[in-house]
């Protein structure tokens, strides 16, 4: 044969084929071992610890002092801290190793700011463990909030344009009569009694004069029946009205809407009271004037009350109908004309007997930079609280499904009303009216 064919025999006693290859030696292996979770712990984060600058020192390796932190002077001196001597060799923890040397190694290490001071969380943070970032930072917004504070502290109350305010255009009652009429019935009522004059000295008979009286004092009367009623006859037609119904109600139409009314995307508050989230507020401060007395206004006569100081505002709200449940939003900001018809309630009273004012109303007073020198004053506050229940009377619009009351495009007129010897009553804007007793219809929102 030309050639052997080569073979070995197996330890087990086999010859097989092949040359017997040798043994390779293999590299030693270590075992790995699983990196436990430190929770945040310096002492057991290794190479942390180092990179912030924190020295480290395993109580199983090393049993030494531990490191001192020396203060400096009470002026502010730098503060030093001296670290432990180095220690050479393997630690017998396993997650610890051994004390590297290096460029920051050393007796004494100075720092240029305070010491890093370890959170519970882990976080390493600079400064005292008592000087946080959200503490810092509420420290510095303390200012503004101190600011907010005391404006909150003011009673005077700080609307932008979005609020209605009622003080310049108060609520108009008036009569919806032709001045043409007026003025006819004035002329032939003067002509009437200048003829009868006349008449009774030319022909020296009082009967003419006394038919003259006889028909013009019944004129008289009906006009000062209707100056002092006008007002309550106005409020009679508008609670006699019938209320509608938003579901059926159309574009445009003048309507009656009788619900539950929420506040807006602004709430108001009253100034004295201080009653939160209500939709028309209001503050009067009359004063009575006597014989020679200060007048409170231009327009004050003597012995009467009149109004020195006046805050009205109303704002958008909505009301929930009676009648379909719906809910509408009544444009009462912005300026809008609106007539609030709202008793007040006498909220303080300052007679020649009570001179002792209250905290709070000489704060009001002071706020609004009024004197309270010898005046007989009376303080009346009104409003919609959210909850109550208010009738509103204006024009239905519908825009992008949205149920809107606006301001009607004319005044609201109660009509002439002969069998009270009423004359037509008009009022602009829009009508809101409420119950006297707020306290009981409340409903919570």
């Amino acid at each position: 044969m030309a050639g052997r064919i080569q073979s070995h025999q197996l330890p087990n006693g086999l010859y097989v084929s092949g040359k017997l290859e040798q043994p390779k030696e293999r590299p030693p292996t270590m075992a790995a071992r699983a990196v436990p979770y430190t929770g945040g712990d310096i002492k057991k984060s290794g190479e942390l610890g180092r990179m912030f600058d924190i020295s480290v020192v395993d109580s199983a390796s090393f049993q030494g002092p531990p490191p001192l932190i020396v203060g400096g002077n009470s002026s502010g001196g730098t503060s030093r801290l001296q670290a432990p001597p180095r220690v050479s060799g393997s630690s017998s923890n396993p997650n610890s190793g051994s004390v590297r040397s290096g460029p920051n190694s050393g007796s004494v290490k100075k720092f240029s700011g305070p010491l890093s001071q370890l959170q519970p969380t882990g976080l390493i943070t600079s400064g005292s463990l008592g000087s946080s970032g959200p503490i810092l930072s509420g420290s510095r917004r303390s200012g503004q909030l101190d600011h907010q504070l005391s404006n909150l502290a003011s009673s005077k109350p700080k609307y932008g344009s979005s609020v209605t305010s009622l003080n310049v255009d108060p609520v108009r009652v008036g009569f919806k009569v032709p001045k043409a009429m007026v003025w006819a019935v004035l002329i032939v009522a003067a002509m009437g009694l200048l003829v009868g004059a006349f008449l009774t000295v030319a022909v020296k008979k009082p009967v003419v004069i006394a038919a003259v009286l006889a028909a013009v004092c019944p004129a008289i009367v009906v006009l000062v029946w209707n100056c002092v009623w006008r007002r309550k006859g106005l409020l009679s037609f508008i609670k006699k009205y019938p209320d509608a119904e938003l579901r059926g109600a159309i574009d445009g139409q003048f309507v009656k809407v009788t619900g539950v009314v929420t506040c807006g995307s602004i709430p108001l508050e009253s100034s004295f009271q201080r009653t939160p989230r209500c939709v028309y507020v209001s503050t009067e401060l009359y004063e009575y004037k006597g014989f020679g007395g200060k007048s409170a206004n231009p327009k004050h006569r003597c012995f009467s009350w009149g109004s020195r100081h006046a805050e009205k505002y109303v704002s958008d709200f909505y009301i929930s109908d009676f009648q379909s449940g719906l809910r509408a939003l009544v444009k009462a900001g912005y300026g809008s004309k609106v007539s609030p018809f709202v008793k007040p309630a006498t909220v303080a009273n300052v007679t020649t007997q009570n001179k002792d004012l209250s905290p709070s109303f000489l704060k009001w007073l002071s706020d609004r930079n009024l004197s309270a020198d010898d005046r007989v004053m009376r303080l009346k506050e009104g409003y919609i609280k959210e909850g109550s229940t208010v009738s509103v009377m204006g024009m239905v619009r519908r825009h992008d499904n949205v149920l809107m009351i606006v301001t009607p495009a004319e005044a609201v007129s109660s009509g002439c009303r002969w069998w009270h010897c009423l004359f037509p009553t008009y009022a602009d804007g829009l009508i809101i009216t409420c119950d006297d007793n707020q306290n009981a219809d409340v409903i919570p929102v």
